[in-house]
């Protein structure tokens, strides 16, 4: 966010704790990008800040949250000192989640594995209306499609992520059989290691379809200790996934860190990936 505007989601989230209770003497920053994530002091708190035209997706994000405690999932959990709902404050939406203090620098594969593995589980078992990936597909063929969402992307790149955003997600969506509640983006970022163990955040990307599209976020060795998983139908997630990553990259609004870097590293992914495809 920007400086002003980064100020003002620190207060909304300090106000808004410290009305319900919450001792809040010091706020540090943990994430920052078109949301935050701030941690508050001494109250042991993640508040989760987001414009309030997100608003819709941050209740999406508590209620996910909200059913998969009742099944013990592998995810951060809201505090529970306080009423579980998004409060609106200063024209913005704040969450307020349990901190996790991090432990150790990774996540073993197979450590990895296994939290993927219970949180599906876990899903099963949680009935929630959640878009289906190739709603999410759309939204980012919408940018790339669009020049004037995303001017600075040449014809043959924008050909390149059109082409493959549109061919990937016909091939995903065939089978829909098989398909179930998925975290949506559980890449590293997304996978905190814990005390209490492996835990996944930011469940706002909750979604329907195959579970390679999950195992495509993390790291490659992850699928040699996930039973089960279509290594073909991986390959092909795995290439959808830089797709849509680029995708974002290239609009014109765009604030991520670094972004010319990720512009031309996501559109080389997008190539390797291809590589590993097979036809069809």
């Amino acid at each position: 966010m920007e400086p002003s505007r980064l100020r003002r989601a620190v207060q909304a989230a300090r106000s808004t704790a410290s009305e319900l209770g919450l001792q809040v003497d010091d706020v540090a920053v943990v994430h920052d990008s078109d949301r935050v994530a701030l941690r508050l002091v001494p109250c042991g708190v993640l508040a989760r800040v987001a414009p309030s035209g997100h608003l819709a997706d941050s209740e999406f994000e508590v209620e996910v949250a909200r059913l998969l405690a009742d099944v013990d999932a592998p995810v951060a959990g809201l505090d529970l000192r306080v009423e579980p709902r998004v409060h609106v404050r200063d024209a913005f939406a704040v969450s307020l989640w349990t901190y996790y203090e991090p432990v150790g620098s990774s996540i073993a594969p197979a450590d990895y594995a296994d939290a993927l593995l219970r949180h599906h589980a876990a899903l099963r078992r949680i009935d929630l209306d959640a878009p289906h990936v190739t709603d999410r597909v759309a939204a980012a063929q919408g940018e790339v499609s669009d020049r004037e969402r995303s001017p600075e992307l040449s014809g043959a790149d924008r050909e390149l992520l059109r082409g493959t955003l549109a061919g990937l997600s016909a091939a995903v969506g065939v089978d829909r059989a098989g398909e179930q509640l998925l975290h949506g983006e559980p890449h590293p970022g997304n996978l905190l290691n814990t005390r209490r163990g492996p835990l996944f955040v930011d469940l706002a990307t909750c979604c329907r379809g195959p579970v390679e599209f999950d195992l495509a976020h993390a790291p490659e060795e992850v699928a040699e200790h996930y039973a089960g998983a279509d290594l073909e139908l991986l390959h092909r997630c795995r290439a959808l996934n830089w797709a849509m990553f680029s995708a974002w990259r290239w609009r014109r609004d765009d604030r991520m860190p670094d972004r010319d870097h990720w512009r031309a590293e996501g559109l080389r992914r997008v190539r390797a990936a291809l590589d590993h495809c097979g036809p069809g």
